[in-house]
């Protein structure tokens, strides 16, 4: 049944002259399309196939998504404004978004369609290229992102690298964060040295259990099922996640209160020990951030007043390195993306080319890193940075796997993977087939990172310390060849000059050893 808040039927609105849409990922409730109630607008918001099927999503991804959208329906409703909200039930009939939207405005008397600027690209051409006869389109911007847009062009220029640091320096002065005296508190712009600490057996006891709802989406397990959406990962009838502001800012004073204090120095730190306290001191903030359900400049005041009130006990190492995130590094990617495109989504600099393994839908496999990470992802929607960057991303880069298979997987398996986010840390960061416009080098590393920054190795079925014998940690001969089978590209390149300097000195019999163990790992690499 077609459900519409507010006073007006669902087939026809005589009093209404603009339709304006809202995506899934616009949930802002701040937007100044709300300050004022307009009984001569509509807002439509709508459960799309499209939308459910574009890539395979987690299915925790679909209906965290869908139930922020009808929360955020019924507020705008409360509000006094005219929401019309549609299911999958009814939008079952239509192709895509164009096609609804054809239909709702031929249907009714409108005079206007107006819509926020769309964060992903295809989305972004679907509305740009829109045709709705008599009725004027207009777009405006999301009012979300502290870089307007229109100034993306005068930070980025196309197909040229960018260095993340001076971005992000320009960003703090700019908005004056963590500044005094046009200089960076502290002295210095960034804590990352001290931000690298791995888990020591006194450190696991202390990580607070993660802040977790209990919302109800069983109705949408149900319409998904019903609609035949194909997706992956664990249904829950209870979704842990935020599904509204309320919630959002809950969790936002969950971190500010229990984890910021350790964030920092533990942001790169993995083990398995995180059964209860699986997301260790991470915010889980990006699904509330990305579907703009809260703001990047909340999140950054909110983080930096707390430890204004608690420098006793929260060092500034801690708050710059969540702040990194939030106001570069995010706010960097979008850049990135959008200067690219579309070209950046073809992108394959090293010409990999291997299909993706099935244990990425599965976690059977015994690398116990990857095991983890993927269990993780496919219980959870959810890793965090260095597990997707330097395990099941640097996996990926060793073995050569399709560029094009790593992004689909990323943004599908993710509960806050939206393409303008996704693939920049995904095709550039991890997989360095942007050739270098976010990365200055792979990041390709051996098991002793994974060792160093984990406890994975150590119930591993492989033995980390070994690269050529039949229970070597794959990782250890893949590294090899990756370093190997590019070195035309990367032996000149500054970062990793000591790199080929080390394989240089080993033996050729040595080399070649390891060079057919990896070629071994890579014919058989689903039994891993």
């Amino acid at each position: 049944m077609t459900t519409l808040y507010a006073n007006a039927s669902p087939t026809l609105l005589p009093e209404t002259s603009t339709l304006r849409l809202i995506l899934g990922d616009q949930l802002n409730a701040s937007h100044s399309w709300f300050k004022q109630v307009d009984p001569n607008v509509v807002y439509l918001i709508a459960e799309l196939g499209q939308e459910a099927s574009y890539v395979t999503h987690h299915v925790q991804k679909v209906c965290a998504f869908f139930a922020s959208m009808a929360q955020f329906a019924q507020a705008l409703a409360k509000s006094g404004h005219q929401v019309l909200y549609l299911t999958l039930d009814e939008t079952q009939h239509y192709a895509d978004l164009p096609a609804l939207l054809e239909h709702i405005t031929a249907t009714h008397q409108l005079t206007h369609f107006q819509y926020q600027h769309a964060d992903e690209y295809r989305l972004a051409q679907q509305l740009g290229s829109l045709l709705l006869p008599g009725i004027a389109i207009n777009s405006t911007d999301s009012e979300h992102f502290l870089l307007p847009f229109s100034d993306i062009q005068t930070e980025f220029t196309p197909k040229k690298h960018a260095k993340m640091e001076f971005f992000y320096r320009r960003m703090r002065k700019r908005f004056n964060v963590l500044m005094q005296d046009g200089e960076p508190l502290g002295g210095q712009w960034n804590f990352d040295q001290q931000n690298r600490a791995s888990f020591k057996k006194n450190d696991l006891g202390d990580i607070p259990a993660p802040l977790m709802f209990a919302n109800d989406v069983s109705d949408i397990l149900a319409r998904l099922k019903r609609h035949n959406i194909n997706t992956i990962g664990k249904a829950e009838s209870q979704l842990l996640w935020p599904l509204n502001r309320r919630q959002s800012r809950e969790l936002l004073d969950f971190f500010c209160q229990h984890l910021l204090i350790r964030f920092g120095h533990f942001q790169d730190a993995m083990t398995e020990n995180s059964r209860e306290d699986w997301s260790l001191y991470h915010s889980r903030l990006s699904f509330a951030l990305n579907s703009k359900m809260i703001s990047p400049s909340e999140v950054i005041n909110k983080v930096i007043a707390h430890w204004q009130a608690h420098q006793d006990d929260i060092s500034l190492a801690q708050v710059e390195g969540f702040v990194r995130q939030i106001l570069g590094w995010r706010e960097y990617v979008r850049g990135i993306y959008w200067i690219n495109m579309p070209d950046y989504a073809t992108q394959n600099a090293l010409q990999a080319q291997r299909p993706l393994p099935e244990y990425f839908w599965t976690a059977n496999t015994k690398m116990n890193c990857m095991h983890h990470t993927i269990k993780q992802s496919l219980d959870y929607a959810y890793a965090h940075h260095i597990q997707r960057l330097m395990v099941t991303g640097c996996f990926s880069l060793l073995a050569g796997i399709n560029p094009d298979d790593v992004d689909q997987w990323y943004l599908g398996i993710y509960i806050d993977a939206i393409e303008w986010v996704e693939m920049p840390n995904t095709r550039g960061m991890t997989q360095f087939a942007d050739g270098g416009i976010v990365a200055t080098k792979p990041y390709a590393a051996s098991g002793n990172y994974l060792n160093k920054m984990s406890d994975y190795c150590k119930s591993c079925h492989y033995n980390v310390k070994l690269k050529t014998e039949d229970n070597a940690c794959p990782f250890n001969s893949l590294y090899w060849h990756f370093i190997q089978r590019h070195q035309e590209k990367f032996q000149h390149n500054p970062r990793m000059t000591m790199v080929y300097k080390n394989w240089q000195k080993m033996d050729a019999h040595t080399q070649q050893t390891i060079i057919n163990k990896a070629d071994n790992l890579l014919e058989n690499i689903e039994s891993l």
